[in-house]
């Protein structure tokens, strides 16, 4: 009868002991999942305050040259060239690819 209950009891101390370690396990999860969600909640917000400035950036631009656009007409100045260095590829331009 005391080799059963010592069985019983040993069983019992095992199956306490992985219960704790589940706990343990399924709490460090839950952690690891909340610090997974908040780099992706920084990362949805990095992409949209990008989008934003780059959004911006543009409206700024479009305004810089409707201004110079109005200038013109009212000055009868020659055409603007909006085109920079920046627009072609690596020093050279796209006339390169007209048909001759």
């Amino acid at each position: 009868m005391q080799i059963n209950q010592a069985e019983i009891d040993g069983m019992m101390m095992k199956m306490e002991r992985e219960a704790q370690l589940k706990v343990q396990l399924m709490d460090k999860e839950f952690s690891l999942q909340m610090q997974l969600k908040g780099v992706e909640v920084n990362a949805i917000k990095d992409k949209e305050v990008m989008k934003e400035d780059a959004k911006s950036k543009r409206i700024s631009q479009q305004s810089t040259q409707q201004s110079k656009l109005i200038e013109q007409r009212k000055n009868n100045l020659p055409p603007v060239n909006f085109e920079s260095n920046e627009d072609s590829l690596d020093g050279f331009d796209f006339a390169e690819f007209n048909p001759r």
